[in-house]
């Protein structure tokens, strides 16, 4: 018989992503780091030198289609306009607690 283990990371991924257009300056980062934690999500995002955000996001798949729904919304009547330019899996970390804008 095989025991199936339910760990907390058991079904958890982490994501590494680039947004490209209107990111910065508009609220991008802080408005990720609330979603996050609001989602119990962990990472970081940051400004890039040539005008793009980068993020690592990490969670179950629920928890990530809930934050970019979220997003997707979160500007009300004014939504940024940007592009995800570059997305991959990447190992998943269990030394993190939050989500945190990085500088």
């Amino acid at each position: 018989m095989t025991q199936q283990t339910d760990t907390p990371t058991a079904n958890v991924r982490r994501l590494a992503i680039r947004f490209v257009g209107e990111v910065q300056g508009v609220g991008f980062r802080w408005t990720s780091q609330r979603l996050a934690n609001n989602l119990r999500l962990t990472g970081w995002v940051r400004n890039e030198w040539d005008g793009s955000v980068s993020m690592e996001l990490q969670g179950t798949d629920a928890q990530i289609a809930e934050f970019f729904g979220r997003l997707m919304h979160a500007w009300g009547r004014y939504t940024p306009s940007y592009v995800i330019d570059q997305k991959d899996e990447i190992a998943v970390r269990d030394d993190e607690a939050s989500f945190r804008v990085r500088f």
